[in-house]
């Protein structure tokens, strides 16, 4: 006797067609994630606000800091930090610190007024050869870093009292002292202090070119983070190195660029002081490579790599500049002046973080 074929349900039938099944929404694809949440998730969003909130504070409290010469003032601040903050900015993306970006700025500005003063050299030939200082310096770190797999806080903080030494010593041994002075009195010293230590007045308020220098910078680390290759790859060898290599990235030139474009920085911050002040001690920069990496932090930059951005930095440095300069207009007591900068840092830190956490959670 012949049997119906039993029909089972992974076979069915002619009389009812299998429906393609509707793709679910990627997690993370535009439609699944609104405006609001796309800006929230952006690094420097934190650093924007608690920016805004550190304005808003100390023009209730002082009068002279919404003044234009106010204004010039904490901008000149935040922008000689900001230029460093920056480039370690790009650094810490990248997976790596530089505790020597500090002692950086001392050590170039230290060759050029030792040149020029005491040996006669050419005042633009003399910024040329600490240029180049800097950048093997650099390149030093990082391929010690590369090659030997050490951590990069190691290899700096060496770097950092290689220099730190040389400074003191070598510039007391050549000139008797550890300060060049009278640098203005140089021949050139005015051609090159054009592009460094100029100032523009707008409105009656006289403002740095530092200023410019910070703005410029911060657009073309943006521009490379978020348009080009390159900043693929920055992004690429902080989050994930050995993936990273495995899809041809080129992690050893990537990091090491990186370390020559935080030396090149710290010779750019170099330079704006020197030619402001015709003045360089042996102790300048020392500590300051703390800070840096503190705007960097408070600007979106995750200490792990591969999270961050150099608006980001820029506004931590902006913070920065505008909370010590207010402490100073305020007229408050220095003691406090630590304390109450590090708690401002802090909270701006936790901002950071909290606005970060929601914008991960709210689809």
């Amino acid at each position: 006797m012949a049997t119906e074929p039993v029909r089972t349900q992974a076979e069915p039938g002619p009389e009812q067609p299998e429906r393609p099944e509707r793709p679910a929404p990627a997690e993370d694809s535009p439609s699944a994630v609104s405006t609001l949440t796309r800006i929230l998730r952006r690094p420097e969003v934190g650093a924007a606000i608690a920016a805004v909130a550190v304005f808003v504070f100390f023009s209730a409290m002082t009068r002279t800091f919404l003044t234009p010469g106010g204004v010039a003032t904490w901008l000149d601040s935040a922008a000689l930090f900001g230029i460093m903050a920056i480039a370690v900015a790009l650094l810490m993306i990248g997976g790596e610190f530089d505790l020597s970006a500090g002692t950086m700025v001392g050590s170039t500005g230290l060759i050029v007024g030792i040149l020029t003063t005491h040996s006669g050299v050419n005042v633009w030939l003399a910024v040329v050869l600490a240029l180049v200082f800097a950048l093997l310096v650099g390149a030093g770190n990082g391929l010690l870093v590369m090659r030997t797999g050490l951590p990069s806080f190691i290899v700096t903080l060496g770097t950092f009292f290689v220099l730190q030494g040389l400074n003191l010593a070598v510039t007391k041994l050549l000139i008797g002292q550890v300060a060049v002075q009278g640098l203005d009195r140089v021949p050139g010293f005015y051609d090159v202090k054009w592009i460094f230590g100029s100032t523009v007045a707008i409105f009656g308020t006289v403002f740095q070119v530092s200023i410019a220098w910070w703005i410029g910078l911060a657009a073309v680390a943006t521009w490379v983070l978020l348009r080009t290759r390159a900043g693929n790859w920055i992004f690429a060898v902080g989050g994930a190195q050995t993936s990273a290599r495995q899809v041809g990235v080129p992690v050893l030139s990537t990091k090491v660029g990186l370390f020559m474009t935080t030396a090149a920085a710290g010779w750019l911050a170099g330079m704006l002081q020197l030619f402001r002040t015709s003045t360089v001690q042996a102790s300048t920069g020392v500590g300051q490579e703390f800070i840096y990496i503190i705007c960097a932090v408070v600007g979106g930059c995750l200490l792990t790599g591969g999270y961050g951005s150099a608006i980001g930095a820029a506004l931590g440095a902006l913070i920065y500049g505008m909370t010590y300069q207010g402490i100073v207009f305020a007229q408050w007591d220095n003691n406090w002046l630590k304390t109450f900068l590090g708690v401002m840092l802090l909270a701006a830190v936790l901002v950071n973080t909290y606005v970060r956490r929601r914008a991960e959670v709210s689809r």
